[in-house]
């Protein structure tokens, strides 16, 4: 469904209609009530769903081999979505959660009640029972005995002319709601009218059920850590900032989990997780938004090499559980998550795919490689040598990965709470995975050692100090529970959003997220 810019002269004129539309449904409503009858219901027992509904017949005609009208009543609910008047019958489709179904209304059969589908307009929902049988045409329909309007629509929801391709059962909607600023504003008419939308969604909650029941099968045990935080930390962002008044203290939404999550461990709980809202004061692109939902867990005694077996098998039992199993399409793309997924250290994937030797340059060498990608030389100058790196790989090598790879070794300036790489203390045992051209989950060997965990966070704090908007703030409770003892832990933090639009081949975050955050109208 493409979408065209909608013009001033287009939006009032599409208004001054929805006004006329919406004074026509209230004066149908005042003429409803003079009727008796109360147009906004208190509650409808169906007895299937239209899906439901359609499956029963077929199931009676393939038992008698006959087309004979099935005798069981059947109660369905849902919209009204599409609607023809016939003289004394009338076909309408009722539309629910799992599809559509036909209704037939026929005044020898309603009496005088078949006068009230005058006062049904399309999106009104209703509650319709009867039986089931085959038109003429061979569609499965309900022949309406009785009828009861459960909820009157005042406002017409942006229906369009809708085909269906008799060959694929393609669904293809012409002039409907394709202004897609105006669907994201308005997720309720969005859902209501493309059903393709509400699959979407389903699928999404089948995703963090999968992903949940992973884990639960592994003795992890969900939790829930603070959302109000009197001190961010976890990950390099910018926090939004909050005020609470009883306490008189300034508070901030949690950018990570990490912090409260490695408590637990230190608390003795082993292997915790939590799958939560974190929220970063950034900008917003088809790739980030500003409220997100992010999947963390730990696991005392493993490293970062178990957290990547641990992935592997995490990722293949989502797309089985979801989608049936791989490839996956996005794009152009064919994504394979068949083990073991393709690996590079950081310096290797940014030498052999960027083109750039990181440990053969010094610090103004770093410098020139990130302004040749046209970052400005003020900006440069406030970045420490984590930031540059970070810079030349999101760059030069990140979009390049479509299928699933693991960047592993970070350098120790990218990776204030990750151990440091046996072998070589100035890397550390952190890896990334990235899909589709982007970041999808971090994790670490964590860093459990609290004299070089205060280092860490002093240096970040010199990074700050310097101009850095993105650093770790030095959190003195964490280093108090970490000197109590922290097990070798390993850790993971993958975004739900960025996952479910790459399984799903949507084409921004905010197709795959209900309400996204929206500058004002």
């Amino acid at each position: 469904m493409a979408s065209e810019p909608m013009t001033a002269e287009d939006a009032a004129e599409d208004r001054l209609s929805d006004e006329r539309v919406v004074a026509d449904r209230v004066a149908k409503l005042a003429r409803l009530r003079e009727r008796g009858v109360e147009p906004y219901g208190y509650s409808y027992d169906p007895t299937h769903h239209a899906a439901a509904a359609l499956a029963l017949f077929d199931a009676h005609e393939a038992a008698h081999g006959s087309d004979q009208e099935l005798a069981e009543r059947v109660r369905v609910a849902g919209r009204i979505v599409s609607k023809r008047v016939m003289g004394k019958s009338t076909f309408a489709h009722l539309s629910d959660r799992t599809g559509k179904i036909q209704l037939y209304f026929r005044v020898n059969d309603l009496g005088e009640a078949y006068g009230l589908l005058d006062l049904i307009d399309l999106g009104d929902w209703i509650g319709a029972e009867g039986t089931l049988f085959r038109t003429r045409t061979g569609e499965v329909s309900l022949k309406v005995a009785a009828f009861t309007l459960l909820s009157k629509g005042l406002r017409p929801l942006p229906f369009g002319k809708e085909e269906t391709d008799p060959e694929t059962g393609e669904r293809r909607v012409y002039s409907g709601f394709t202004d897609m600023e105006a669907r994201y504003r308005q997720r309720y008419a969005d859902l209501a009218v493309n059903p393709e939308v509400r699959d979407v969604f389903v699928a999404r909650a089948k995703v963090v059920t999968a992903c949940r029941r992973f884990l639960d099968e592994r003795d992890f045990v969900e939790v829930e850590t603070p959302v109000l935080q009197p001190l961010y930390g976890g990950a390099l962002a910018r926090p939004f900032v909050t005020h609470h008044n009883a306490l008189d203290m300034q508070l901030y939404l949690r950018i990570a989990d990490e912090l409260y999550l490695k408590r637990l461990i230190v608390g003795g709980m082993e292997r915790v997780y939590e799958i939560a809202k974190n929220f970063r004061n950034e900008g917003l692109s088809r790739f980030h938004n500003p409220e997100f939902t992010m999947l963390e867990f730990y696991a005392a005694y493993m490293d970062y090499e178990d957290i990547m077996r641990l992935t592997e098998e995490l990722l293949v039992h989502v797309v089985d559980s979801v989608l049936g199993g791989g490839p996956v399409k996005y794009g152009e793309h064919e994504i394979h998550f068949a083990p073991p997924f393709a690996r590079f250290t950081m310096y290797e994937a940014i030498r052999d795919i960027g083109g750039v030797d990181v440990p053969a340059l010094d610090e103004d060498g770093l410098r020139d490689a990130v302004r040749k990608l046209g970052v400005s030389a003020d900006e440069v100058k406030t970045m420490g040598r984590g930031r540059m790196i970070d810079e030349l790989f999101g760059t030069l090598v990140e979009p390049k990965l479509i299928q699933p790879t693991f960047i592993t070794d970070y350098p120790r300036e990218m990776s204030p709470l990750a151990k440091p790489k046996r072998g070589d203390p100035e890397l550390t045992e952190r890896f990334e995975l990235m899909l589709a051209g982007k970041e999808l989950l971090n994790a670490y060997s964590e860093l459990n050692d609290p004299i070089d965990q205060r280092q860490r966070f002093e240096a970040q704090k010199r990074l700050a100090a310097a101009g850095d908007e993105e650093t770790q703030p030095l959190d003195e409770d964490f280093l108090r529970a970490m000197e109590y003892g922290m097990p070798p832990t390993g850790g993971f933090g993958m975004g739900i959003d960025r996952l479910v639009r790459i399984l799903l081949d949507q084409p921004s975050v905010r197709d795959v997220i209900l309400f996204p955050t929206m500058r004002p109208e």
